[in-house]
């Protein structure tokens, strides 16, 4: 059943929305992995990390809604149930108890450094079906890679 008809043909619509599915994905795990890893880092540089989580969620659970209602409107329902997050995840994520604060900001790092690479892929593929899709693409990719340079300053110098 389709309740919404997008005005993109169908070969397009289907490549635009399997980006943006599994940009879905890579958001709500980023934003469950981070919150994961605000919770249980400790370590001296606790409070800045863990404030900086808090930016780093906010934003890939706001960039999600987005890439949701631009699922919609194409007529594609987009699928963020836990279920399919958790069959579909890939990216890096924090191991299980407390996570000491070098290691929080290597695997936010590595995590965001995986979304950013896989959302590359997708601006490309994206290029000529969908202008639009790619365009909220760029940007989610822009806002990432903000976060991680954050990270990445986090351990400098490098091997500390």
């Amino acid at each position: 059943m389709t309740v919404v008809k997008s005005t993109l043909p169908e070969p397009a619509r289907r490549v635009a929305g399997d980006a943006l599915q599994s940009t879905l994905v890579d958001l709500l795990g980023l934003s469950l992995i981070g919150k994961q890893a605000h919770w249980n880092i400790v370590g001296p540089r606790f409070r800045s990390i863990h404030l900086q989580l808090d930016e780093v969620v906010s934003l890939a659970r706001a960039h999600a809604d987005t890439v949701a209602e631009r699922s919609s409107a194409l007529g594609l329902p987009p699928d963020g149930r836990p279920e399919t997050i958790a069959a579909a995840y890939t990216l890096p994520g924090p191991k299980d108890g407390w996570v000491r604060d070098t290691e929080v900001v290597q695997v936010i790092a590595d995590a965001l450094g995986s979304a950013i690479e896989r959302l590359r892929e997708r601006i490309d593929a994206t290029a000529e079906p969908d202008p639009v899709t790619q365009d909220l693409l760029i940007t989610i990719t822009g806002d990432l890679e903000k976060q991680r340079w954050m990270f990445d300053a986090e351990n400098w110098p490098p091997g500390d």
